[in-house]
Formats: C-alpha cells, structure tokens, sequence
C-alpha cells in the first residue's frame, strides 16, 4: 500500500479543531493559515487541499462549535430544550469570544449556511411542539433566536471589557452602587432595581428572560427557573 501524503493524513476535523484554538486564544487576527501551519506542523498546501481560504476556516469553526452545542439536549418538555437549547448556545458565546460577531455575520449573509437553518431548525421544532398557532411560528422563532445571540452577545461582550483581571462580582457592586445614588426623582426605576443588579447571576437572568419569552407565546404564565 502506497503510504499516505500530508494532505490526505491531516483531516478537515484536526484543521477545524486547531482553527477553534487560535481564535479562543486570539480571536480573528490571530488566525492565519501561516500560524495554523505552524501549529499543525505542516504545509500550506495540505490545509487548502481541505479548507480553500480563511472565509471558509471561520465558517467551518462556527458551525463546529454550534453543532457541539446544539447536540448536548436531553429529552424532556418543549420548553426545558428550547432552554437548554438556549443555554448551551449561551456557554459557547461565552467560551468563545469570536463566536458572537461570527454568528451575526452568518445570520445576516449565510441564511442558507450550515449555522443558521441548525439553530432555527432546532428552536423551531420545539415551538411548533408547543401548541402555538403555525402562523407565529416564524416570529416566535426568531424571538427566541434573537434575544439568544443578543443576550449571550452581551455577556460575552462584558466579560472583553471587563478583561481577564476584573472582578465580575465586583463591577456588578460599584454598579449597583453608582445607581442607588442617582437622583430618586429622574431614576426610580434603576434604584429601585439596583439590589437585584448587584447580586444577580448571568445564566439566571438569560433563563428567565427565555420563560418570559414562553410564557407570552404559551399564554399559560410560564415559569421562571434558575
């Protein structure tokens, strides 16, 4: 048997999973074919013979990601896997910094990629399952989908300016503590509300807003669970 090239020893699978690692550690800047070659130890050529360009590399990581996220649901109630659908979308946000800007792009240009119909495929079957009406099925969808990306966005956009020596605990006390002393007169709302900012927690928070979202699209008063 003739022994195998380069090419064909390295599979598409290593060069996605090295890609994952060089943007976790860097983000998009930080991954070229030039540094995925040197961390794979082999030659460009063998990397275009499966991946063409860096487009295609990020496409590639994105869905690999989301597809690990979306096959970690446990059977149950329509609304315990939109949530968990929910969350495990929400920790790889969370993991992966580069994730969220990625998600939105694909949202945006790649309807018919391999990321988007995933994601609206595996909310849309537990909408339907839900027993609301086929004519808000889309619109109930996109809610969930949207206030997901957007919810897992900014927290994973909090934790980038906060950076990896700030204290989340603590920026969420001088917060709190900055709105208990604004004016009561023109904001009673956020002094009303700064307790709860002070001690409240991130994953909590997502996985209410997503029975609030339930809650309104079941008309049965939903349910609010940590």
């Amino acid at each position: 048997m003739a022994p195998r090239t380069r090419a064909e020893a390295l599979t598409r699978e290593r060069i996605v999973e090295a890609a994952v690692e060089l943007l976790d550690a860097a983000g998009e800047r930080g991954l070229t074919f030039r540094t995925l070659t040197e961390r794979l130890a082999t030659g460009p050529g063998a990397i275009y013979w499966h991946v063409p360009n860096k487009g295609a590399l990020l496409d590639a990581a994105t869905a690999s990601v989301i597809a690990t996220a979306l096959s970690v649901v446990a059977e149950g109630s329509p609304q315990d896997e939109i949530r968990a659908i929910g969350l495990g979308l929400f920790e790889a946000i969370e993991r992966h910094p580069w994730l969220s800007p990625q998600l939105a792009l694909q949202l945006s240009h790649s309807p018919r990629g391999s990321v988007t119909p995933r994601i609206f495929e595996s909310i849309g079957q537990r909408v339907s399952a839900l027993g609301v009406p086929e004519t808000t099925w889309f619109t109930a969808t996109s809610a969930l989908v949207h206030y997901i990306f957007g919810a897992a966005g900014q927290n994973a956009a909090n934790a980038r300016v906060l950076g990896p020596g700030m204290d989340r605990a603590e920026f969420l006390h001088a917060a709190a503590d900055a709105w208990e002393e604004l004016d009561p007169g023109e904001f009673p709302f956020l002094r009303a509300v700064a307790a709860e900012a002070r001690d409240h927690d991130d994953r909590t928070q997502f996985l209410i807003g997503i029975d609030l979202i339930l809650a309104g699209m079941t008309g049965a008063g939903g349910s609010r669970r940590p």
